[in-house]
């Protein structure tokens, strides 16, 4: 098998509509072709040439030359022309993006419309006042100074290798045009709860009464008006990775405008066994959740996937597998990515971006494997004594609560990993736990742990050391294990170099040792309280080869077939446990 991953020449790549979650019939994609300059730090044209949008430009698929690389004080320039029709005038028209990396101006017909700082969530302009029908010009101006600046950076670095990757910078997620009724539906929230299957739905229509329809595979179930909240109660069938059901919905206000949106009932959460073990719960019952890492890298389009068609494979190939669970890790991927994994059925553990100042290898690696952590409250230990960056940090994580908010599969928020950029992560827990829509808090992935009663698991990433579950009333969780890892000739980003933690020289090799990794080393862990496991990971990435599959996806190294039964095996040995 392989994976489909290339771009196909001659269409619009990611012209599908960018968000399922929040869809309006009056839009449309900017992805295609645009006019791209650099300006050098003292305002010279370094480079001018045309960019495949949404690729950044360090990307084989964006069209630039190879080498391209956006340095300290130099700018981007993005500009088109659109042409718009009246469908795309109905009152008010946003422009919107998916993600820009990592600061920018926006421009349309030489008027300022808006900005946004943060290279990895998604953001607006309206361009009501300047929009015409007919010719438009739109322009942005990009700055990327997040792998220097503490910004939310995530795997990015200037210095990549290991486990750091190449810089990328501009937009990398669609573009799109949006136009609705001057009274337009906004801030929709849709919160499950399983336990009494009913759903809150709340949006503003400036005031306006809306009227929501729910849809059972195209058949109407509910109906209902209100003005900015309303509850829904009905026999729901739970969502679940083993049953992913979800329900079709229109919400439409008086002056006509509709969103087409979807909802999953379900619930996540903490309770006790019969012998008292900690244990993580799906709708009321104890589930081990059972993953893989995902760093949403790739090797043509960097943080950009392909084609939407390549993300539905990799997610599909992961189902097969029979894993039930990704970890996002470092990134926010584009709208679309949730939306499969609410339809497929795997569950989503999420990491906010992490930035701060440059990582000691001592105090984030090498003390924490020496079992020492340190208080997060000491910010030049964990290089985030700079205010502002402190602050970007909480305004990113604000706005990633509120753009995954109605993600379904969406089950456990992680706001920190391996005391990168870590700080106050007591405090920060309680407010995702307030805003983040009832979901698991792995606060401290890995490393720094803070103690009980301040985060939520006893969370712990081991690759060298023995697997074990200590003794804690928190729930348990490997939040990262294994990065076995195989080097495939003629697939690899480096010939000479490769980073992985237990290296195999051939797919038998590696799949014996798998193998005896989950059956021997991991699943009699169930029993004695381990709730969840997380496998690094699901592809190469550069110099990383410790995937499932190659960076280039052309390789699957672990048979489908044969990683299957080997969950297979770890779903056994939690039903038994959770039996017992």
């Amino acid at each position: 098998m392989r994976l489909k991953t290339k771009y196909e020449l001659g269409k619009i790549p990611h012209s599908e509509h960018p968000l399922p979650q929040a869809k309006r019939e009056n839009w449309a994609c900017l992805n295609g072709v645009w006019k791209l300059r650099k300006y050098d730090s003292d305002g010279n044209v370094a480079y001018e040439g045309n960019i495949l949008v949404p690729f950044s430009p360090e990307t084989l698929n964006s069209g630039v030359e190879e080498g391209f690389a956006l340095l300290t004080g130099e700018v981007l320039e993005y500009v088109r022309t659109v042409k718009v029709d009246q469908t795309l005038l109905l009152g008010v028209t946003k422009l919107r993006f998916g993600a820009v990396d990592h600061e920018c101006e926006v421009y349309c017909n030489g008027v300022k419309v808006g900005s946004h700082k943060g290279g990895f969530t998604a953001f607006e302009a309206d361009v009501s006042e300047v929009l015409r029908e007919g010719e438009n010009e739109m322009k942005v101006l990009c700055r990327d100074e997040g792998t220097r600046n503490g910004a939310g950076r995530g795997k990015q670095s200037d210095k990549r290798g290991g486990i750091w990757y190449t810089p990328q910078s501009g937009i990398w997620q669609t573009v799109w045009l949006e136009s609705m009724p001057k009274n337009h539906i906004r801030n929709l929230k849709i919160t499950p709860n399983a336990l009494e299957k009913t759903v809150k739905i709340q949006s503003d229509c400036n005031g306006e009464e809306q009227e929501i329809v729910v849809f059972d595979d195209g058949k109407e179930i509910l109906r209902a008006r209100y003005t900015d909240e309303t509850e829904l109660s009905y026999d729901f069938t739970l969502w679940s990775p083993e049953t992913p059901k979800l329900y079709d919905v229109t919400i439409t206000g008086e002056s006509g405008d509709t969103l087409y949106s979807y909802f999953g009932v379900r619930d996540f959460g903490k309770t006790q066994d019969k012998k008292g073990i900690a244990r993580l719960t799906l709708n009321g019952k104890p589930y081990f959740f059972n993953g893989v890492l995902d760093q949403g890298y790739w090797s043509d389009g960097m943080l950009t996937y392909p084609s939407d068609q390549a993300a539905v494979d990799e997610l599909t190939m992961l189902k097969e597998m029979g894993f039930n669970t990704v970890r996002k890790h470092i990134k926010i991927e584009p709208m679309r990515w949730y939306y499969h994994c609410d339809r497929l059925g795997l569950i989503v553990w999420q990491d906010f971006v992490n930035g701060g100042g440059e990582y000691k290898f001592t105090h984030v690696a090498a003390f924490p494997f020496l079992g020492f952590h340190h208080r997060d409250d000491d910010y030049k230990y964990f290089a985030r004594e700079n205010e502002g960056g402190r602050v970007a940090f909480k305004q990113e994580a604000e706005e990633t609560l509120r753009q995954l908010y109605n993600c379904v599969s969406l089950g456990v928020w992680v706001p920190f990993n391996e005391g990168w950029g870590q700080f106050d992560s007591a405090e920060m827990t309680e407010y995702v736990r307030k805003e983040g829509g009832g979901r698991i808090i792995d606060s401290v992935s890995g490393w720094h742990d803070q103690g009980e009663g301040k985060t939520e698991l006893k969370s712990l990433h081991t690759y060298y050391t023995p697997l074990r579950v200590p003794k804690d009333s928190r729930p348990v969780v490997l939040s990262e294990f294994g990065g076995y890892s195989m080097k495939t000739a003629s697939h690899v980003y480096d010939e000479e170099k490769e980073f992985g933690y237990k290296k195999f020289k051939t797919q038998e090799d590696l799949l014996v040792a798998l193998k005896k990794l989950y059956e021997k080393k991991l699943s009699p862990l169930i029993q004695k309280g381990l709730c969840g496991c997380i496998y690094t990971q699901v592809s190469d990435v550069e110099e990383e080869i410790n995937g499932l599959v190659t960076y280039d996806r052309e390789i699957i190294k672990i048979p489908i077939a044969k990683m299957a039964k080997i969950n297979a095996g770890v779903d056994e040995a939690a039903r038994k446990a959770f039996e017992e």
